[in-house]
């Protein structure tokens, strides 16, 4: 069986992803610092193995990989997507906040590759995926720590491709759409313009052997995510001013 290791799993959109895995027949590893949220997909299914992991710790990866692996054999495909996404204006920002984001972000996406690489490389063949965010290749005011570490993933994403190819392994990017997911939670934005984390999860889930570098969850979210390459800054911008708008209305009771 064709076996999938996925960081940050236990909550938000890659509860369901692992969800939709199992129920396609994969077997599933997730690496989560609170592996015990994950009790009711692990009640349904011995195809899952959960494992307490915290992404900043090459080793607790390196361990967490070497069981997964001991446990289902190797994996066809491995998936970061925990992350940390701190809110707040770049000048009362400390650095340390932006060292946490790019240590779950950026060098989680590291970590979680060079776990897997070498059994990807022995069988000579896989894919890597790590979830991105239009904010990463737009920007967006108030949220700088996660938007560039989500911008480094991009590019780590593209060398490793390149790096790779020859063994047969792909590096490709998941780009969800504005969900609601603890992570998002704080942002100034209605509820209602939010994708429903099920949705996203299992469509990605449905999408994870697409060919392309860049994977959606729909044809609409591809779309949406072709303009933020195209006009990065513009929609950058329009996106920013139009939360703000929000905000004063939500302050003003507009």
């Amino acid at each position: 069986m064709k076996h999938v290791i996925v960081t940050g799993a236990a909550q938000g959109i890659d509860y369901f992803f692992a969800e939709e895995l199992l129920a396609k027949g994969y077997v599933v590893t997730v690496l989560d610092l609170e592996p015990e949220r994950l009790a009711p997909l692990a009640e349904k299914s011995e195809n899952l193995l959960a494992l307490q992991c915290d992404v900043q710790n090459a080793q607790q990866i390196k361990i967490a990989v070497s069981k997964a692996i001991s446990t289902f054999g190797p994996p066809t495909c491995a998936v970061h997507n925990a992350c940390l996404c701190p809110f707040g204006p770049v000048e009362g920002m400390s650095e340390i906040r932006f060292r946490d984001a790019y240590e779950v972000n950026t060098l989680g996406a590291l970590r979680l590759s060079k776990a897997v690489l070498p059994y990807m490389k022995e069988q000579r063949g896989g894919r890597i995926i790590f979830t991105s965010s239009g904010v990463g290749v737009t920007g967006f005011a108030g949220i700088s720590p996660y938007a560039s570490s989500k911008g480094a993933i991009e590019s780590l994403a593209k060398c490793l491709a390149i790096e790779y190819a020859d063994w047969g392994i792909t590096f490709h990017l998941f780009h969800p759409p504005l969900t609601h997911t603890a992570s998002s939670a704080p942002l100034p934005v209605p509820k209602e313009m939010m994708a429903s984390s099920e949705a996203v999860g299992k469509g990605l889930a449905r999408h994870m052997g697409d060919q392309s570098f860049v994977i959606c969850h729909s044809f609409s979210q591809r779309l949406q995510t072709g303009l933020c390459y195209h006009f990065p800054l513009a929609m950058g911008r329009m996106m920013s001013r139009m939360t703000a708008r929000y905000q004063k209305m939500q302050q003003t009771g507009g």
